[in-house]
């Protein structure tokens, strides 16, 4: 079962059954935080939506075509971000995530996307990670652009959210560039600690 301790409060673990109510609560609390741009949203609305979803999650889990793991910060579920669209012929997946309104703030998902990241790319082996946004959603794409992801470009029109067609902005990031962000930032932090 996948499983990720980031820190002493933040972890990350993989969607079960059991997780299907909390996730209803938590998407019943931030419905409106939400759905201004996750037009899903709007159909989960019954208690067993829910399960049939985590269940159809768990599939895609165990034919290695999707991973929906829960953001637990302080032992509490705060959010969800995934791996979806996986495709090991061409070692490429795409990432999404949201978060309750309450978590906002707390570097939670910037933390929980590097750790999937690293684990895409040394454990599952992957290439290339892609990100999509809505353009106009600022707190959404500053996520992409913190972990040095490449814009590649706008998407028109391509998503029809409450009534109308937003275009998304379409990030990308190899494996190469991760490498060598990491390289970077550590020949960075040892030329710090050599300096004091």
């Amino acid at each position: 079962m996948f499983f990720l301790k980031i820190d002493d409060d933040l972890e990350m673990r993989l969607i079960q059954m059991n997780d299907a109510k909390k996730l209803s609560e938590l998407i019943n609390a931030n419905r409106q935080h939400l759905r201004t741009w996750l037009p899903w949203v709007d159909y989960m609305v019954a208690p067993h939506q829910f399960y049939s979803i985590v269940s159809y999650w768990l599939y895609e889990y165990h034919q290695n075509t999707g991973l929906r793991a829960g953001i637990f910060y302080k032992g509490k579920l705060n959010g969800c971000i995934e791996l979806h669209n996986v495709d090991y012929f061409n070692r490429l997946a795409s990432m999404g995530y949201f978060l309750a309104k309450t978590a906002e703030g707390k570097g939670l998902v910037t933390r929980s996307a590097k750790a999937l990241i690293e684990y895409a790319f040394t454990v599952l082996g992957l290439n290339r990670i892609e990100i999509r946004a809505g353009e106009k959603n600022v707190k959404s794409r500053a996520i992409p652009e913190r972990l040095g992801f490449t814009m590649e470009g706008k998407i028109r029109q391509g998503e029809f959210l409450h009534g109308y067609f937003q275009h998304i902005i379409l990030y990308g990031l190899i494996k190469d560039d991760w490498r060598h962000q990491k390289f970077q930032g550590n020949k960075t932090a040892l030329q710090g600690r050599k300096d004091r």
